[in-house]
């Protein structure tokens, strides 16, 4: 049984979150000088995965 397209969208979203979170927590916790570049770049994978998600059953 294979995935179809909306549980690619789904996994894609999931780990786009992910990591993320991991660039975000990688800013705050060991590279604080920094933080706030981390931070945007956390932001924008969120966004891409917000945007993955919002794809799911429309394509």
């Amino acid at each position: 049984m294979g995935m179809n397209k909306n549980t690619i969208f789904a996994w894609a979203s999931f780990a786009l979150f992910i990591i993320g979170a991991a660039i975000i927590l990688l800013g705050v916790l060991k590279y604080r000088e920094y933080a706030i570049g981390f931070s945007v770049v956390g932001i924008g994978f969120f966004a891409i995965s917000w945007a993955f998600n919002a794809l799911k059953g429309r394509i």
